[in-house]
């Protein structure tokens, strides 16, 4: 049509289209098309759910990457094509669509991506037993496929989790350390019962003289995590997991235990870890205070080992003679976006110093899924309230996006 129009002036115009057929691949669009001096004609036209804008309309539209395929070929259909319309409607400028796909996704017979449960009110605190397992329950069972997919060579060996409902946010004044202790356990007994040994870890003491010590937030962490009830005595739920199959220790490479053997008899005298996992990493003000020497050297020295941070804060604090300044930043920039992200909770305020009321949430609630951002909002008659979904991406959404949407 382009090129007919080339030739005669714009003599086709298309007056109105509709999807006459959809899978996950392509769309056919049945389109009316206006032709002068002819009569109208519907023309059935193919449309890729993986295309690019043509090279003449570049400068007005911006490509993104396609959709990745899904590597356990879990995804039903429904999602799949979902999640490739999304990326379309990002493309053309139309974002606002995409939460109304993800709703009709869900009432399609989907998996429900993004979907979170009704009335968790989390402006109440503290919050409900069943609220906080399911946050629980939600971050076990996605690091644990996210591990299950490190091992397949599906995705890196860096993942983070990052859960920031208020109970978990340390900017808050309902900060709660258990909650994120209880959370660190969830993950560790979950990733135990697949066979795997696991070691949680806590940041120690950084600095130099008199101004040693570790960040407030982790104040008296690596004592807590032994005190807690792991049900891990005899005749306990997890009877002998604490000392075999899950152990403790700090951030740095003297803390990454590797196989030992007896040289004579040949039988192993002292497992590996399998996976680490480290309670919120972070830097401190002041000199030699940061974590990322610590960090990195771990992470190289436990090789294709995966390492999970739990609600890290990789950013540069104040430091003297420009450590966390200008020397080495970009590098110290690329390793913190090296972890990727399996499981993401974080709700929506209307600024970052005013806490009520909630807005909504942003989240990626499995590895494979996409970002969802949704908007909180109040049944009549004070019933209750629910999470509806208003943007989906690939990637997070942009602060602007978010609350133009929330607007709407």
């Amino acid at each position: 049509m382009a090129k007919s129009n080339g030739r005669s002036g714009g003599s086709f115009v298309m007056e109105s289209a509709s999807i006459s057929n959809l899978n996950t691949e392509n769309a056919t669009l049945s389109v009316l098309v206006q032709r002068r001096n002819k009569p109208d004609v519907w023309e059935p036209v193919d449309l890729s759910l993986n295309a690019h804008p043509i090279p003449e309309r570049r400068l007005r539209y911006n490509t993104l990457p396609t959709v990745p395929d899904d590597p356990t070929k879990q995804r039903l259909p429904i999602d799949d094509i979902v999640r490739r319309l999304n990326r379309l409607c990002w493309i053309v400028g139309d974002a606002h669509v995409t939460g109304k796909l993800v709703q009709l996704a869900t009432q399609l017979g989907g998996a429900q991506v993004g979907k979170l449960p009704e009335n968790m009110y989390l402006n109440q605190v503290p919050h409900n037993r069943y609220v906080r397992q399911y946050f629980y329950d939600k971050a076990a069972q996605a690091v644990r496929d996210a591990v299950v997919l490190c091992s397949q060579g599906h995705i890196s060996n860096r993942m983070q989790v990052f859960s920031q409902f208020p109970e978990m946010n340390p900017s808050m004044d309902s900060y709660r350390i258990g909650t994120i202790l209880e959370m660190a356990r969830a993950i560790c007994i979950r990733l135990a019962e697949e066979n795997v040994r696991v070691r949680l870890c806590v940041q120690g003491s950084m600095g130099v003289g008199i101004f040693t010590g570790v960040p407030k937030q982790l104040s008296g962490v690596a004592r807590l995590i032994q005190l807690m009830d792991w049900q891990s005595q005899e005749g306990e739920e997890n009877e002998g997991m604490v000392g075999d199959y899950i152990n403790f220790g700090s951030v740095g490479p003297e803390h990454v235990v590797n196989e030992e053997r007896d040289k004579e008899s040949g039988e192993i005298t002292r497992h590996q870890d399998d996976i680490f996992v480290i309670i919120a990493p972070q830097s401190m003000v002041g000199t030699d205070s940061s974590i990322i020497p610590a960090l990195q050297g771990m992470v190289q020295a436990a090789g294709d080992r995966p390492i999970i941070l739990i609600n890290p804060d990789l950013t540069d604090k104040v430091s003297a003679a420009g450590q966390q300044n200008v020397r080495g930043r970009q590098e110290r920039i690329d390793f913190a976006k090296s972890f990727e992200t399996v499981y993401h909770f974080q709700n929506l305020y209307v600024s970052g110093t005013s806490y009520f009321p909630i807005l909504g949430a942003m989240t990626k609630l499995h590895p494979s899924e996409p970002w969802v951002a949704h908007q909180r909002r109040d049944y009549a008659d004070n019933a209750g309230e629910i999470y509806l979904p208003i943007l989906s991406s690939e990637t997070m959404s942009a602060g602007e996006y978010i609350l133009a949407n929330l607007e709407r």
